[in-house]
């Protein structure tokens, strides 16, 4: 496999780590063993259990070149983060673990990750892979995947993608998952292009708690939309992901907003699927979240140098990014291996309207902002008045955050 000689662990530290007495921070031979390890010279990684395989190659390569044995624990997605959280500060779990980077300001708020040097390779991700891995200024997560949402067309029923949201809608029904209780995660694109992001950003770029843009008035204007849309029927809580899937799968819907994760139920059906940018109901640009992936290092590892090394110059390469891809079909991290992915044009079209995403908010905040919004937002859409309401989700989650 190829070797990202770049960065703060490069060929010089590879050497280093090689004859360094290396103590495991915990081994074991399932997913579930966390007891601690004397054996010098591993790495222990959890890893999602479906992305153990495409990590094999990368682990016996450093192995091969370090003599430090990496050993890829499967675990369940569901599991992982907790454990993490509560066996690191006891000396046992991973050097390594995968995860999301939503995860990062409890990780960051419990103290179990450690910072990340990824050198000159930094300007080798996409700008907010990079942006999404960064904590209060530092980098805590190398990434891997980048995730975002994007309009699915029915290119048989609407052969040419929509020029605004009203012109989407006056070609055909357009489908997105809401339900009883709402789900702003998908309707953030409409509400940034009325100039409302959930926080405002500090001089790093992180963003700011105590810098709530809800209440701006773009988040009026945008809430006075809901109620438009809600009376007009366009949005529906009753709409819940399975029944905007199947209105999009039978030809009912032309449009879905959705995520990667439901392409595939869509060209298994038969539908010719394009992937189009989200249409702004204001002109601006429509940015939907951004959900990216990556490794972050144990604050309690014995084997810093080796996780660091092992995660900018072998997992951080095009080789080992697009394995992953393979197995997950998300669009890389690094920018070289996303390219490559993209000559599919699945792949291109959510690349496309990936590079006008935001980092979901990873701050501790970020909690009192989901109690409140997606209740707000269905209460707006079933008739309520859009003024009010969303001064009351201002005010709750003011209060929330304080």
């Amino acid at each position: 496999m190829k070797v990202n000689k770049r960065g703060i662990a490069a060929a010089g530290a590879i050497a280093i780590v090689s004859t360094l007495t290396l103590a495991g921070c915990s081994t074991g031979t399932s997913g579930d063993d966390t007891s601690g390890s004397e054996d010098s010279g591993t790495l222990v990684v959890w890893v999602d259990a479906e992305r153990v395989d495409a990590l094999k190659g990368a682990a016996d390569a450093y192995e091969d070149k370090t003599g430090v044995t990496v050993e890829l624990l499967g675990k369940s997605v569901d599991d992982m983060k907790d454990d993490f959280i509560q066996q690191v500060p006891t000396g046992k779990g991973p050097d390594v673990v995968m995860g999301a980077h939503d995860w990062l300001g409890e990780l960051s708020t419990n103290g179990v990750v450690a910072p990340i040097e990824l050198g000159d390779s930094a300007g080798d991700y996409l700008p907010v892979a990079l942006q999404a891995a960064t904590y209060d200024g530092t980098v805590y997560m190398l990434p891997y995947a980048v995730e975002n949402i994007a309009v699915l067309r029915n290119a048989d029923l609407v052969p040419t993608a929509p020029a605004s949201f009203d012109d989407m809608i006056a070609q055909g029904t357009f489908v997105v998952e809401q339900g009883a209780e709402g789900n702003p995660y998908h309707l953030y694109p409409f509400q940034t292009a009325f100039g409302a992001p959930v926080f405002g950003t500090d001089d790093t770029g992180s963003y700011d708690a105590t810098d709530l843009q809800l209440g701006s008035e773009g988040g009026f204007a945008f809430a006075d939309w809901l109620g438009v849309q809600g009376a007009a029927g366009v949005l529906n809580t009753d709409i819940d992901g399975e029944i905007a899937k199947q209105q999009f799968l039978d030809g009912t819907a032309a449009f879905w907003l959705t995520g990667p994760w439901n392409v595939g139920a869509a060209t298994d059906a038969g539908i010719n699927v394009a992937i189009d940018p989200i249409p702004s109901p204001t002109g601006e640009t429509a940015s939907p979240f951004a959900g990216v992936k990556g490794f972050f290092v144990s604050s309690e590892s014995k084997n810093k140098v080796a996780a660091n090394d092992f995660l900018v110059n072998y997992l951080g390469t095009e080789d080992v990014q697009l394995e992953l891809f393979k197995a997950g079909n998300v669009l890389p991290a690094l920018t070289a291996a996303a390219d490559t992915a993209a000559s599919d044009p699945i792949i291109a079209g959510f690349q496309a309207v990936g590079a006008d995403a935001v980092p979901m908010p990873a701050i501790p905040a970020m909690g009192s902002v989901w109690q409140f919004w997606g209740v707000a937002e269905a209460a707006i859409i079933n008739g309520a008045d859009p003024t009010t309401t969303w001064q009351k989700l201002v005010d709750d989650v003011t209060a929330a955050i304080k």
